[in-house]
């Protein structure tokens, strides 16, 4: 025990003035201190473990959506990577500790650190210049930049430190839920019951969540993966004797999935192949790319009709009600789609999980929940798995003008390469982007990010950059209706084509032109040689 402690200390002092800060410690800030090492990066991480939401936004069944080989880094590997089942929120948190252990990260960390400011120290027109912090290239010039701000423990006293280059991982889930807004007097405050959103649900002990919802009226508002395993737990709380029913509140229905395996194919098939995603939108397409979408169109609604038919006759949405009216590929290509808990609709089927449409909206009256059309639904326990608002959290510690910046038009965070805003110098953004495997998408960035801290490659100017950044938008806007989250599952291989670019590496990764065609990509494709 006291040698596997000495393996995992941490940092212990931070000094006044470093290189690199890297807030966060979940899964982008472990790629981020391992790919910036060099410089002895400071990790701040305001609570007492690695993991992110992973070790403290998860229930006790919660499971990786993804199948475990297609969620690892590309130099560490599951231990029982053959393991066909999803990984739990344990396994997933065991993991980036045995990450933390093999490439030493834990002397970087500084547990226990919350940010509570920024400052900049580059003065009122760094920001705004033609090139990216001033030149555009590699940003680390001896001199720097933010300042910021840490509260440690049960202190109150902010300790100030300096840093050339910053990078946010703080994420886009966890510590500010989202909340519905209601007229005065149809808000929680008239409810005679309790109101809790998805994020407390998440801090307590299994025996606390039973004596929750045990024999409860239970309301679940929502209807994506935390809704889902919600409704799951409170189900298998009341199976037995004095058992109730929980509701499902659903606005918006989305296509859910209860495996990666469609009339007996493999889910990659469809869109994690480079010949799979040559005839969907990427972003800034020339005008032969536009024509091949425009002509593989059929093509393209003939898969999506192809998994809707299979999920149709797999699980009984009709029979609910739960079969949207658009196509599959829209939910993917939003990072919507849901893996189904095992024996879901079992619990349904069983009486134990109900679900009420409430497209029109709905309000909270004595005794429940009341929807527009006048359906009333009693409760004592309402849960409101209504989403986080991860950029809130940059705009709390980000000062002015820079913190009015983080949402552009589309409602995106503007990210060139998903991870530099084009007038933010000096910072970096990790975790802010979605695909099938964000722990890919953030590795991938991270060593891209140490290539232009290393000066391997220069950014084009902040006028390019951005007409980069609205192209993405505007693929996203007409691919799917839900376009406001950063979502590149559709053209993940693409997007990963060109960091490799950047960065003078091999865009092409496989042996052959057959596996290039039609092999899915995943992380051990890009290990550094």
């Amino acid at each position: 025990m006291a040698q596997g402690q000495a393996a995992r200390a941490t940092r212990e002092a931070v000094p006044p003035v470093s290189r690199v800060a890297i807030i966060g410690g979940g899964i982008s800030g472990l790629a981020a201190a391992k790919q910036m090492a060099a410089y002895d990066p400071v990790v701040f991480e305001a609570t007492p473990s690695v993991g992110g939401v992973w070790k403290h936004c998860v229930y006790r069944t919660t499971r990786l959506q993804t199948p475990r080989p297609d969620y690892e880094f590309s130099d560490y590997s599951w231990k029982n990577r053959d393991d066909p089942s999803f990984p739990t929120h344990t396994e997933i948190v065991d993991y980036l500790e045995g990450y933390a252990d093999e490439f030493d990260l834990w002397r970087y960390i500084s547990f226990g650190s919350k940010v509570v400011d920024i400052k900049f120290l580059g003065g009122a027109e760094a920001g705004f210049t033609e090139l990216w912090s001033g030149t555009g290239k590699a940003p680390l010039r001896g001199k720097p930049m933010w300042e910021v701000g840490i509260v440690t423990g049960d202190s109150n006293t902010v300790q100030y430190y300096k840093f050339e280059f910053v990078v946010m991982c703080t994420g886009k889930y966890g510590d500010v839920p989202r909340m519905p807004v209601f007229p005065p007097g149809k808000g929680p405050e008239v409810f005679k019951g309790t109101v809790m959103h998805s994020l407390d649900y998440c801090k307590l002990s299994e025996e606390e969540t039973v004596e929750l919802m045990r024999g409860k009226k239970v309301v679940v508002v929502g209807y994506k993966k935390s809704a889902i395993d919600l409704a799951n737990e409170c189900a298998q709380a009341n199976q037995g004797e004095g058992g109730q029913a929980c509701t499902m509140l659903v606005r918006t229905l989305h296509w859910v999935v209860p495996s990666y395996s469609i009339w007996g194919l493999p889910f990659f098939l469809f869109y994690s192949t480079r010949f799979s995603q040559l005839f969907y939108e990427r972003p800034n397409q020339g005008l032969f790319r536009s024509l091949l979408c425009r002509l593989m169109s059929p093509l393209r609604s003939g898969v999506s009709k192809f998994i809707e038919s299979y999920l149709s006759w797999k699980l009984p949405l009709g029979k609910y009600g739960l079969t949207p009216d658009h196509p599959f590929v829209e939910d993917y290509a939003s990072c919507q789609m849901a893996i189904l808990p095992e024996g879901f609709f079992d619990m349904a089927d069983r009486g134990l999980v109900r679900f009420q449409r409430a497209s029109a909206g709905w309000c909270f009256s004595e005794n429940g929940v009341v929807l527009d059309d006048g359906t009333k639904v009693e409760a004592d326990l309402v849960f409101l798995a209504t989403g986080f608002e991860g950029k809130d959290k940059l705009r709390e510690v980000l000062p002015k003008p820079f913190r009015d910046l983080v949402v552009g038009k589309s409602s995106m965070m503007p990210l060139y390469r998903g991870t530099i805003h084009p007038l933010i110098p000096n910072m970096a953004f990790v975790g802010f982007v979605e695909s099938v495997s964000n722990l890919h998408t953030s590795e991938l960035r991270c060593r891209w990010l140490s290539g232009l801290l290393e000066g391997r490659f220069e950014l084009p100017s902040v006028k390019a950059m951005m007409g980069h950044v609205a192209g993405e938008a505007d693929a996203m806007r007409r691919t799917t209706r839900f376009y406001r989250r950063h979502c590149i599952s559709t053209y993940s291989i693409h997007d990963s084509d060109g960091m490799c670019a950047d960065l003078g590496s091999a865009t092409l990764r496989k042996g052959n032109w057959i596996a290039e065609l039609f092999a899915p990509y995943n992380n051990k494709d890009y290990k550094e040689q």
